[in-house]
């Protein structure tokens, strides 16, 4: 199973995104467990992700995740912002599966 972790500002604009990327996952057979905590929360949930996810709106802290994200072996990466406006969960999810390939 692999754990998908995306974090937010506020940890619940994600919420319906988690939702369609979860419509995705079973479409296409793949079993995951995601979900979304805000931003000060994702530091403390990354040793129970395989991959984190930040939303576009956090990108400037990108380099702090990053660094959490390295000295806990978690690929690390922004939403494509176009993906999270249209809430594509099909486009986030195989993003988030290729980094963690």
């Amino acid at each position: 199973m692999k754990h998908i972790l995306l974090a937010c500002s506020s940890g619940m604009s994600t919420s319906l995104l988690v939702s369609k990327m979860e419509e995705a996952a079973a479409k296409q057979g793949v079993e995951v467990k995601i979900w979304a905590v805000a931003q000060d929360k994702a530091f403390s949930e990354l040793e129970n992700a395989d991959v984190l996810l930040i939303g576009p709106q956090m990108r400037f802290l990108k380099k702090k995740f990053e660094k959490a994200g390295a000295e806990a072996q978690v690929p690390i990466d922004v939403i494509d912002p176009v993906a999270y406006g249209r809430v594509d969960g099909e486009a986030v999810l195989n993003k988030a599966i290729s980094l963690m390939s």
